[in-house]
């Protein structure tokens, strides 16, 4: 009888899903940084994932990505410098060795930052950029948790008063919590979309 007791109980605190352990879901974060900005965010984005439980966050750079954790994330989230208004081309050459045939990636979730040097030079432009890339491969595109950051996070890195200090982070505090949020959105969505029996 008390062994009833503590199965319904944990039932009803959502404790007990199912007999069998739960693998965690992977959330690979992807990003090319030259003078280290780009690779704050990436860090921040990586530290919202992995504070939702159940999560693996994994950051690497572009260049040491492998194709396996591509195909084993459950979501992906890349990260690039603006580039004359457009993605940096490590990161485009990231993307043109994601593989195509077979839709292997279909119905991963993804999502986007970048960071540029002023307001409005191009950051936006590069987020959406990377967007239609993901949605090529059939991914399911997300952005930030608010109308502040639709399309993912971004980060202005040397315009007033967004400029690093001598002293702290790279990027300016605000854009980080931004990146932190990002990730904490992807990585709860990727859970939920996990627990519903998603691909």
């Amino acid at each position: 009888m008390r062994r009833i007791v503590l199965i319904i109980i944990c039932l009803l605190l959502g404790t007990v899903e199912s007999g069998l352990p739960q693998e965690p879901v992977r959330i690979l974060i992807a990003y090319y940084s030259q003078e280290g900005h780009t690779r704050a965010m990436a860090e921040a984005v990586h530290r919202g994932a992995a504070s939702v439980s159940g999560v693996r966050a994994v950051l690497r750079s572009v260049d040491s990505v492998a194709i396996s954790e591509l195909l084993a994330a459950d979501a992906i989230i890349v990260g690039s410098p603006v580039y004359n208004a457009n993605v940096a081309p490590a990161v485009q050459e990231f993307i043109n060795r994601w593989p195509f045939q077979g839709s292997p990636l279909k119905d991963k979730i993804g999502a986007a930052f970048t960071t540029g040097g002023g307001i409005s030079a191009g950051e936006e432009l590069v987020q959406v950029n990377l967007l239609h890339s993901m949605l090529i491969f059939g991914m399911i595109v997300v952005g930030g948790p608010h109308w502040q950051q639709p399309f993912g996070a971004s980060a202005v890195t040397e315009e007033p008063p967004f400029e690093p200090k001598t002293s702290g982070p790279p990027v300016h505090r605000r854009f980080l919590q931004k990146g932190e949020a990002l990730g904490k959105r992807v990585a709860s969505l990727a859970v939920r979309w996990k627990r519903a029996g998603q691909p």
